[in-house]
């Protein structure tokens, strides 16, 4: 009998990297507008190093874009980049589609819902909130709650603990192979891998299920409990 459906946020719910690129593009566009004396692509690809180097959610990435490139901070440049990033953040960040709709029946199927992110805790409310999901999750754990990123078994162990289940009793649904499933499956969870937010071309995710729709998950949890109910798309 399946108690939770855990979730990763990011590729999983939210289709974080068309989000980043959108956002990225804009901030560059605007700091360009702004006086910025560099090639639109030239300055996108030094920003997604410092990406590279310093990781996706860096919070500091304009400010040392612009130290290193002029060796100071122009404000000016700096403030338009930030707006734009903003704006286009805003407008970009989606759902899959059917993630409303299958939330919405786990629910009714009296599964609780929670979220295990690499993200860092600000950054993953903020998305929650804006998409207006927060209210669904029972639990979110996020970076800061353990100081370990997946596959590392703490996160893992700390949503089953806040949720007060047992890991045969929740199933894991995430896109990067070598940490969602990898350290749920772990732990005992049924694992589902979905492909349709992997970036990694990954050919054997090693997951319990694959799927290429979120609301594939309802079929797996109605099988994995014994019930035969209809998706309802």
């Amino acid at each position: 009998m399946i108690k939770a459906a855990i979730f990763d946020l990011d590729n999983t719910l939210v289709d974080f990297l068309a989000m980043k690129e959108a956002a990225i593009e804009a901030a560059v566009l605007a700091m360009i507008d702004a006086g910025l004396k560099m090639p639109k692509e030239e300055a996108k690809k030094k920003i997604y190093k410092i990406y590279d180097q310093e990781g996706i959610e860096d919070q500091r990435v304009f400010d040392k874009f612009l130290t290193k490139e002029l060796g100071k901070i122009d404000y000016r440049v700096h403030a338009a980049g930030i707006v734009g990033y903003r704006r286009a953040r805003e407008a970009a960040l989606v759902l899959y589609p059917h993630v409303q709709l299958t939330l919405m029946e786990l629910i009714k199927r009296g599964v609780r819902l929670a979220v295990v992110s690499d993200a860092p805790r600000l950054q993953a409310w903020l998305r929650l909130y804006q998409l207006n999901l927060h209210h669904m999750f029972s639990v979110v754990i996020t970076f800061e709650d353990t100081n370990k990123k997946k596959p590392a078994p703490e996160p893992f162990k700390m949503v089953l603990q806040k949720l007060h289940i047992k890991a045969e009793g929740a199933i894991m649904v995430g896109d990067w192979a070598e940490r969602d499933i990898v350290g749920a499956k772990l732990l005992g969870m049924t694992t589902i891998f979905a492909r349709y937010g992997d970036t990694f071309g990954t050919v054997h995710s090693g997951a319990d299920f694959e799927i290429d729709d979120i609301v594939q998950v309802l079929e797996i949890v109605d099988k994995l409990s014994g019930k035969n109910i209809g998706s309802g798309v």
